[in-house]
């Protein structure tokens, strides 16, 4: 009767780490990161070798689980983030990937007429604080309260990737052999917390939100929250549908008061956060990119490196 029961659990535990949205299997481990790039997985890709063309799938909005459905930005038609998503879809014409070839969208009209729409639950990649119980949805695990911001232990956040549905690695596959190519980008642009560093001996408060992308921050942003960042996350996936290379860049921080801070509040997105973010510029870049024009070209090329 134990080794019964024992196989019972066993095969319980398999099938749920198997299921869609679970790590495990989805073709790149969860990587511990302390200092962007945030990045991880295959260091050369296949698609990295001239001449070969990769995929990329039209860039979707995805709300965080758990709370997400009520406090991240609304995705409706007419709203600030649906019309940065346009933004975003037409800006990957004028996008190359790391060996100078153009992306090859999917989901577009081809000669036979328009092709199926996408089915099922696509990877999902995630970036960010340290969930309590290390559970999706979950509120940011505290950090303790010495030297925060200054020990790179307590500054890691994780960067994972959940598995698609059966259903989508179908539908992924025939795309891409539809389309002539054995790789494809999954883009998503989401919220995610982010934690806060200080440096200096006047302890200079700033969150690190990308590839060489520092924002600043007020000396008196509290520690002890996270910062709420507008971020676009992506995967390499091959036709198999798992996974190969995986990374995130944010776009904008939004800083939560001291005061606030203090009740164990978190300043949110919203979508007056997300109406500016489409004209916000990097104004610590030569001719002063789109912050998110420049994240996403940014996200494109690490990716396919």
């Amino acid at each position: 009767m134990l080794r019964q029961c024992t196989l019972m659990a066993f095969a319980a535990l398999t099938t749920a780490c198997a299921t869609t949205g679970a790590t495990l299997g989805s073709g790149v481990g969860d990587a511990m990161l302390s200092r962007a790039p945030w990045y991880a997985g295959v260091r050369s890709t296949p698609v990295a070798a001239p001449s070969t063309r990769v995929g990329v799938a039209p860039i979707a909005y995805q709300k965080r689980e758990g709370q997400g459905d009520v406090f991240d930005p609304s995705g409706a038609p007419g709203s600030p983030m649906a019309a940065l998503l346009a933004e975003m879809n037409a800006y990957l014409d004028s996008l190359t990937a790391a060996n100078g070839s153009v992306p090859v969208r999917l989901l577009e009209a081809g000669a036979a007429g328009a092709r199926p729409a996408m089915r099922g639950t696509p990877p999902d990649v995630r970036f960010g604080c340290l969930r309590e119980g290390n559970l999706v949805g979950e509120d940011c695990a505290a950090r303790g309260d010495s030297v925060l911001g200054r020990d790179p232990n307590l500054n890691q956040m994780k960067l994972e990737v959940g598995r698609p549905s059966p259903d989508w690695v179908s539908w992924f596959a025939e795309e891409t052999a539809n389309s002539d190519v054995s790789h494809a980008l999954v883009i998503t642009i989401k919220v995610g917390g982010y934690l806060i560093r200080q440096r200096g001996l006047t302890a200079q408060k700033s969150v690190e939100l990308g590839s060489q992308h520092v924002q600043e921050l007020p000396w008196l942003t509290s520690l002890e929250q996270p910062v709420q960042v507008i971020q676009l996350t992506g995967a390499l996936v091959g036709r198999d549908g798992k996974a190969l290379r995986i990374g995130a860049e944010g776009i904008v921080a939004k800083r939560t008061g001291i005061v606030a801070s203090g009740f164990g509040l978190t300043a949110l997105i919203t979508d007056e956060d997300v109406a500016a973010l489409r004209a916000g510029r990097r104004d610590d870049l030569p001719g002063r990119p789109l912050a998110w024009q420049e994240a996403l070209r940014t996200l494109v090329k690490e990716l396919t490196r």
